[in-house]
C-alpha cells in the first residue's frame, strides 16, 4: 500500500467503498465499508451485517461483524469474522493493494489463507490461482514472492501471532460496534 500520510486518510466513522480489481483489470468484489482507523499493522476497516459486498454476477451480504486489515506492505488483505462466522480469517493475497484517492484498491491475487471452525487453517484457492497465474501471464518472481508469502501468512495465522491473534481483531470489532452504525 502506498505510504499516504495516514492525516490524509479519512476520520474514523467514515463510510467508503473497498474496490477489488483482477489482474487484467476487471471489475471484481466492491465492499462497503466504515474506515475504523490505524495501528502499527496498518489501516483496518469494518463491515456490518447487511452491508453490501458484490461482484459481477454474484451479492453477498454479511451476516456477522468483521474486520479488515491492510498493511502498509499492500501485499494481503486480513479479514477476521466475529463469531459465530464459521471462517474466523480470511487473507486475500493481493497486488498494488493501496489508497487510490479516497477508497482503498486492489488487485485480488486468487490464492486465500483461510481459518474455519470446521476445517482449520488452510491456503484455499489453488487451483483458481494456478488457472489465472496462466492465463494471466503473472510474472515468476510476483509467482514466487506470493507463493511464499500465503505459506508465511498460513504459519502466522496458525501461531495466532499480532495482527491474527483474537485481541487485535476483537478490539477492532469493538471499535466498530460503538460507532452505533447500522
Amino acid at each position: 500500500m502506498t505510504d499516504d500520510a495516514v492525516s490524509e486518510r479519512p476520520a474514523p466513522g467514515t463510510r467508503l467503498l473497498f474496490r477489488w480489481r483482477k489482474w487484467d483489470g476487471g471489475p471484481h468484489w466492491v465492499h462497503e465499508c466504515v474506515y475504523l482507523g490505524c495501528d502499527r499493522w496498518g489501516d483496518w476497516f469494518g463491515q456490518l451485517p447487511g452491508w453490501d459486498s458484490s461482484r459481477p454476477g454474484r451479492v453477498f451480504e454479511p451476516e456477522h461483524p468483521n474486520v479488515t486489515l491492510l498493511p502498509p506492505s499492500g501485499d494481503y488483505a486480513y479479514t477476521h469474522n466475529a463469531a459465530p462466522h464459521h471462517t474466523r480469517v480470511y487473507i486475500d493475497i493481493a497486488w498494488d493493494l493501496r489508497w487510490q484517492g479516497s477508497e482503498p484498491t486492489g488487485i485480488d491475487m486468487d490464492l486465500d489463507v483461510v481459518e474455519r471452525t470446521d476445517r482449520g487453517v488452510y491456503i484455499d484457492d489453488e487451483d483458481e490461482w494456478d488457472e489465472h497465474r496462466v492465463a494471466y501471464d503473472y510474472p515468476i518472481d510476483l509467482v514466487q514472492r506470493l507463493e511464499a508469502l500465503a505459506a508465511e501468512l498460513e504459519q502466522q495465522v496458525l501461531q495466532r501471532t499480532p495482527p491474527f491473534d483474537e485481541a487485535t481483531a476483537e478490539d477492532w470489532l469493538r471499535r466498530l460496534a460503538e460507532l452505533g452504525l447500522e
